[in-house]
């Protein structure tokens, strides 16, 4: 999974960035960069919530698949923003990236309720 990811507005604290470059990191499998292509300083890290987050699986609703052009979850790869910290890798369960996984449209999403929370640790 890699190349021109267009989310359908800015992702939270980046406007006016939509379109960025997802690359993934050599030797991390379902580690990513999302490079703005517009502010090339800009980038973050996200992983493949599968890869990493296996009982990882948000409550999607209709209108968010909707948005980026989905029709069924099948169709929806979901990433993580991911830091790093003195505590160790954190990722942001409450805020997921939705993507298409074919058209590569993308919204990042902030869940219903609090059963996920914005930030936890990687691996703990």
């Amino acid at each position: 999974m890699s190349g021109l990811v267009s989310f359908i507005t800015s992702p939270p604290g980046l406007s006016p960035l939509r379109n960025f470059d997802l690359a993934p990191v050599a030797e991390a499998d379902g580690l990513y960069t999302l490079q703005s292509l517009d502010a090339p300083d800009v980038r973050l890290f996200v992983i493949d919530a599968p890869v990493y987050l296996p009982h990882y699986n948000p409550e999607v609703s209709v209108q968010q698949l909707e948005s980026i052009g989905a029709t069924e979850t099948s169709e929806v790869r979901v990433l993580v923003v991911t830091t790093l910290d003195e505590a160790g890798p954190s990722a942001n369960l409450m805020a997921p990236i939705l993507m298409h996984a074919t058209s590569g449209e993308a919204a990042q999403v902030i869940l219903d309720g609090d059963e996920w929370p914005l930030r936890v640790l990687l691996g703990a």
